[in-house]
């Protein structure tokens, strides 16, 4: 008997013939995913009659998906919403001018103009104030109107570069959400669509490294393991199953295993969702349910779900919060901050450790900068309107002995105010905006050249990047691989074979291991163009292999189908443990077979058994073992080649080969080793995955710059190396580790299970190179020792590229973590600062551009400014001692301070990158922000301009035959005296920011200045703003009109700053310049190489004057042997007497190995080759044995 629920559906309207109205509500479903392990299964099995019912119920099929059709997908989005979170509302333009208006600065500023304001209009009668001009005081609100537009004017530029700012990253976001994608089965098909258009009812494909989209029920799953903590803070992987716990949930990490669900909740609904309602994410509109069910959902969680106020501030830069997005962690990331003000516990990393990131080293250098600016500014203003008080009371009152009068109010608000204008001056408040305008100009560049930039900071951090820990496949090489090399049946094929050439019973078993051990959505499509490539899609290593199965003629499609993944009986997926994979199928006639594939090395010891020539079976004893590693895997490996062996074992009831195991009942699946043992080696192939064309030269761009690359990928030891050769990470005759994880650790370890010690650490890092068949653990040791060592004493800045689950620690802890945009999981782009969307190096190296050039931007900016600074500071600091008022007024100095921060920043950071930001090294952590050039640049640009100030106000009168402007009381009308001051500094500013574009010692400072039209722009338009405001400004910015003879020496006197910077960039930055110290050619090339950092260390412990007078030593003996040499008879074999330090000494300890040992013997030793003992040795010592021996035997 049909129910009612049932028959209303049955005779409702349809939508894409299916009826309107579901079997099952929105209410249900979201009930339904608060239920977890057999609760949850016992509860679908009561409801529903299993997953498969649950999925009739949606109208789905659970193999071919839903059907796509828009109408369809439009009703589902009606019925059981979208999966988006529509964010808060953005700060209005009104909300960002009044925070601009919390300034503490501008208040004050405002409260004196508004002062000075009502005093403008108090009116003395002659009697109280005999000999003050009336006219002069009409004019006397001009000023504090003045001062109230200034004031107005920065607020609203600020509040517009707020509002622009949250406009970009906000865009910014909505486009790493659309970037977002998700396998979904549509109409039989496999398809990424981005996740806010999942609907309820989609057959969604899970695997090993995604980051789930929507709540869903699991219906097929192999080994399925799930990081649940984003939701519960549990941090124990929870394993998934239809029978065990098949509720999967939106904004959890898949760690292992691979599966379908039915998508059951999205958006607002799914579990994650619940959670953001809590933060005010959910729109008015959905009533108070959502809310009263996230408050009922946190009070029965309490002691699980962590709901912290970082998530709220951080949703609140969203325009379209996707469930789960990449830049969004439910349990607050690392270094956020909530807007209560708490911080948020960062993530837990191996060892108990957090993830909190240092302050970016930029933000780092600025915050102390601005303190110190600060401290200094708030000084000088008090000094100022100290002294202007004290001189004015004391000539006034004890001098003059006048009685207090009420006008004389408005001379004290007079100095507070100019006081206040000094502090707004001096106090750098356009700094920010610089580095905003800088950060978020080069972040919108950046995604240009294949950068998506997901925190802002990781920016410039990349700028003073001194280590690179690359990945290899896909970064470095192609990731386009190819099998080009195998061993099969006892016999090395170095083309792929026919299938005919192999053993029936190999190659039918090979193919089938190839065909169904892989993911499913791995495949080799057809070239898109006539004479391509086959296009690969999915895991690459496993379409070489599948390309593999195609060249020897076989359809791994036909074998998939006879073996769908339903009837797959258990999956032992690859991970970073096993560095292998494993899939048991039914056997024809009962039974099951296993099949392997993995690292060569790792399953070639779990293989007792091996196909021998004609395909008979054979016992694999480790003996063999050996000859297969020293004879087929190290030649390809030597070549560059990814080794990878197949290989299977046979489970029967019956009759039992060799080879096979005789099962009596259900194997225990759990007992992995056991499982995979005792198999069968079918065939090892080599794998080429050439290197990128444009990789070598990248990397060279890296060395020159002072950048250290380092390989870290969990290949065999000899593929990385013949890679690393290739790419030039490693050059031939440089000493240079390369190891792998299992030496690394024992090196950096007293015991097998201690901790890592830093002295062991330091001896092992420098020199490291290649760190092969490391796991994401050691990846992380690396990254965390490097980072934290005190050996360099700039301290290294580290960048990593990472691209699975696990490499989300490292990525965490480094400077800034790089995930693959194509190959990276969606875990590894969540715990990434930069997306590479071509996972290519070339595009790292394009970072580091654009972070030294925001670096750049940033200090010329700060070096244009605090010239600025420092002349208006001093100017109304002496001025108000010598005159008693500053010669540049309050309105004045808010126009240069507007110059300066809003228009010079808005300039200076639009500079375009180029290649010469790559021929200098990295600033480090520790150097200072303001180089010994930019002091100097400074401290020159400052003297010609305070010159030029002081001569025109005390000599200027006479100078230019006008009135002086000097002895001007509280209201005289504006001078041409003070006006000429104004404007030549205004001029002299505007020709210097010309001079702040170089900030290295250039002396070319227009070079590139036609590829920046906005830099162009603003100082035309500075400048046109600048005749207007002196010519028309009158009262209100106490300004005169000048004459042209007038204007042309204010800009003759500014031009001169560029002949002045030419003077400037002359003369030495350091008293001794280094081109007066002599140096040998040798000491040259020594210095121009790439110093690393235990060379340093060692150089940085000989003292200076030791090192010079060994030098003078050494060229003395060299030139005592040249006299010898022609006096005496010597055999010229003798002087051949050579040796060398090849690959046991790097360049230059080399250096020093020679010219110690020709200081001790007296003559010139040449290099050659070294001994082979020595090279056993590895010594460069003199005081070795081994080159004692070499050195007596010179003698001799």
């Amino acid at each position: 008997m049909t129910n009612p629920q049932e028959k209303r559906r049955m005779t409702s309207p349809e939508v894409d013939g299916q009826p309107v109205q579901f079997a099952c509500t929105l209410k249900e479903l979201r009930e339904l995913m608060e239920l977890r392990g057999q609760e949850a299964c016992q509860k679908i099995q009561a409801l529903y009659g299993g997953t498969l019912d649950l999925c009739r119920r949606l109208y789905t099929s659970p193999t071919e998906g839903l059907s796509g059709s828009p109408a369809d997908i439009r009703h589902r989005t009606e019925v059981f919403g979208s999966n988006v979170i529509p964010p808060r509302p953005p700060k209005s333009f009104w909300a960002l001018v009044w925070e601009a208006l919390q300034d503490i600065t501008l208040i004050i500023l405002i409260v004196a103009a508004l002062i000075s304001l009502g005093l403008s209009f108090y009116h003395p009668t002659p009697t109280e104030n005999e000999g003050f001009d009336e006219t002069e005081s009409e004019a006397g609100w001009i000023e504090g109107v003045a001062i109230l537009v200034a004031v107005i004017v920065v607020v609203f530029v600020t509040a517009f570069n707020d509002w622009r700012k949250e406009r970009q990253f906000r865009g910014l976001q909505n486009k790493i959400e659309h970037e977002h994608k998700f396998a979904i089965i549509r109409s039989g098909e496999v398809i990424q669509i981005p996740v806010g258009d999942i609907v309820v009812g989609d057959i969604c494909q899970v695997k090993y490294g995604d980051l789930l989209p929507a709540d869903g029920v699991i219906i097929q799953c192999n080994d399925l393991k799930v990081d649940e903590s984003a939701l519960t803070g549990e941090s124990d992987h929870v394993k998934k199953g239809e029978v065990s716990d098949p509720m999967l949930l939106s904004g959890t990490h898949i760690m292992e295993g691979s599966g379908k669900m039915v998508v059951t909740a999205v958006g607002v609904n799914s579990q994650a969702g619940i959670i953001f309602a809590l933060l005010g994410a959910s729109p008015e509109g959905e009533g108070e349910e959502i809310k009263g069910k996230a408050e009922n959902y946190a009070q029965s969680n309490d002691d699980k779900v962590a709901f912290k106020g970082a998530d709220a501030a951080d949703h609140n830069n969203l325009t379209t919060k996707v469930i789960p997005t990449n830049g969004q962690n439910l349990k607050g990331d690392a270094s956020e901050v909530s807007e209560e003000g708490e911080t948020a516990p960062a993530p837990k990393l191996p060892g108990g450790e957090t993830a909190r990131k240092e302050k970016s080293v930029l933000q780092a250098k600025l915050t102390k900068l601005a303190i110190q600016i600060g401290y200094a500014g708030t000084v000088v203003a008090v000094l100022t309107v100290l002294i202007l008080i004290l001189r004015f009371s004391i000539e006034t009152f004890g001098i003059d002995k006048a009685p207090w009068k009420p006008e004389y109010v408005q001379q004290f608000v007079k100095f507070f105010i100019i006081g206040i204008t000094v502090l707004v001056v001096a106090v750098p408040e356009g700094l920010p905006l610089a580095v905003t305008l800088a950060l978020a100009y080069s972040v919108r560049k950046m995604m240009h050249d294949n950068n998506l930039v997901r925190h802002l900071d990781a920016c410039e951090t990349m700028g003073n990047a001194t280590a690179i820990c690359s990945d290899k496949t896909g970064t470095l090489t192609t990731n386009r691989m190819t099998v080009v090399q195998s061993y099969i049946a006892n016999k090395h094929y170095k083309t792929s074979p026919l299938l005919s050439e192999l053993p029936a019973k190999v190659g039918e078993m090979l193919v089938k291991v190839i065909s169904i051990n892989s993911g499913y959505t791995s495949r080799v499509l057809p070239p898109e163009s006539i004479g391509g490539l086959p296009k690969q899609v999915g895991n690459k290593t496993e379409c070489a292999l599948l390309g593999f199965a195609q060249d020897l003629g076989q359809n791994y499609e036909a074998l998939r189908e006879e073996m769908p993944e339903e009837r797959i009986h258990k999956v032992y997926t690859f991970n970073s443990v096993r560095k292998s994979m494993s899939t048991v199928i039914p056997r024809e006639g009962g039974g099951y077979h296993l099949l392997t594939k993995g690292a060569s090395e790792i399953v070639l010891k779990k293989c007792t058994w091996i196909h021998g020539k004609d395909g008979d079976i054979k016992r694999f004893v480790p003996q063999d073992q050996q000859v297969i590693v020293k004879s087929i895997i190290e030649p390809m490996a030597s070549e560059g080649l990814r080794t990878i062996c197949l290989a299977y074992k046979d489970y029967v009831a019956d009759s039992v080969a060799p080879n096979e195991d005789h099962m009596t009942g259900e194997p225990d699946w759990d007992k992995e080793d056991k499982i995979v043992s005792n198999l069968t080696c079918i065939a090892i192939v080599g794998i080429e995955d050439p290197v990128r064309p444009e990789v070598p030269d990248a990397i060279r761009k890296c060395q020159r710059s002072g950048i250290t690359v380092r390989m870290v990928t969990g290949d065999n030891v000899n593929t990385a190396r013949s890679i690393a050769v290739k790419c030039g990470i490693l050059k031939p005759g440089e000493d240079y580790l390369v190891m792998d994880g299992k030496e690394f650790n024992r090196r950096i370890r007293e015991t097998s299970d201690g901790p890592v010690k830093s002295e062991l650490f330091d001896k092992v890092w420098p020199k490291l190179r290649v760190l092969a068949r490391s796991s994401p653990q050691d990846k992380y040791t690396l990254v965390k020792g490097i980072i934290e060592s005190r050996l360099n004493p700039n301290r290294e800045v580290v960048a990593v590229t990472g691209d699975g689950t696990n490499d989300g620690p490292a990525l965490k802890r480094a400077d800034v973590g790089f995930a693959m945009g194509i190959a990276g999981t969606d875990v590894a782009k969540e715990a990434s600062d930069i997306i590479l969307t071509d996972d290519n190096f070339t595009s790292i190296v394009k970072a580091v551009m654009w972070g030294r050039n925001v670096y750049d931007s940033i200090a010329k900016f700060l070096q244009f400014q605090l010239t600025v600074n420092v002349v208006a500071v001093i100017v109304a600091f002496l001025g108000a001692c010598a005159i008693k008022d500053s010669p540049l007024k309050a309105i004045q100095m808010l126009w240069v301070n507007l110059i300066m921060d809003t228009l010079a920043s808005l300039a200076l950071a639009t500079e375009l990158p180029s290649e010469e930001l790559l021929e200098r090294k990295p600033y480090g952590r520790k150097k200072p922000l303001i180089s010994s050039t930019m002091w100097k640049n400074i401290a020159g640009h400052a003297i010609y301009q305070l010159i030029i100030v002081f001569t025109i106000l005390f000599a200027g009168d006479v100078l230019f035959d006008i009135d002086s402007g000097r002895e001007a009381g509280l209201h005289s009308s504006s001078s041409q005296h003070f006006t000429i001051i104004f404007n030549t500094f205004v001029m002299m500013t505007l020709f210097n920011e010309i001079n702040a574009r170089k900030i290295h010692g250039q002396r070319n400072v227009f070079e590139g200045l036609n590829r920046n039209p906005v830099f162009v722009g603003i100082w035309i338009g500075t400048f046109l703003a600048q005749i207007i405001i002196v010519e028309f400004g009158g009262a209100a910015f106490s300004t005169a009109g000048l004459t042209i003879d007038q204007w042309i020496w204010c800009i003759l006197f500014g031009a001169g700053e560029l002949v002045w910077g030419q003077v400037v960039t002359t003369v030495p930055t350091h008293p001794w310049p280094k081109k007066l110290v002599p140096t040998t050619t040798s000491d040259i090339e020594m210095n121009e190489r790439p110093q690393e950092a235990e060379e340093e260390t060692v150089d940085d412990l000989t003292p200076r004057g030791q090192i010079l007078w060994i030098r003078g030593l050494t060229r003395l003996q060299h030139q005592r042997l040249s006299t010898d040499m022609t006096a005496s008879s010597w055999n010229p074999k003798e002087l051949n007497a050579s040796i060398s330090l090849d690959s046991a000494c790097p360049p230059s300890a080399e250096n020093r190995y020679v010219r110690r040992l020709s200081l001790m013997t007296g003559r010139p030793i040449k290099l050659g080759v070294l001994p082979p003992e020595l090279q056993r040795q590895r010594s460069c010592d003199p005081d070795h044995p081994v080159s004692q021996n070499l050195l007596n035997t010179i003698e001799e």
